[in-house]
């Protein structure tokens, strides 16, 4: 389960074919984060938990 900013989904999708997982799926969160205060964080963490969730229950 892999968790990736809005800025960095581009380059995530392409390692993950190089490496031969076309199409995998992760959670994207909005970008950036280091200057992200807590409100911003919490929902962040809010929205990854929700697609994680997705993502590792589907099946």
């Amino acid at each position: 389960m892999a968790v990736m900013t809005t800025r960095f989904v581009s380059a995530a999708e392409l390692m993950s074919r190089v490496l031969g997982f076309p199409g995998y799926e992760f959670a994207v969160i909005p970008h950036p984060i280091s200057s992200a205060g807590d409100h911003a964080l919490r929902a962040a963490a809010g929205a990854a938990l929700q697609q994680a969730r997705r993502l590792l229950l589907a099946g």
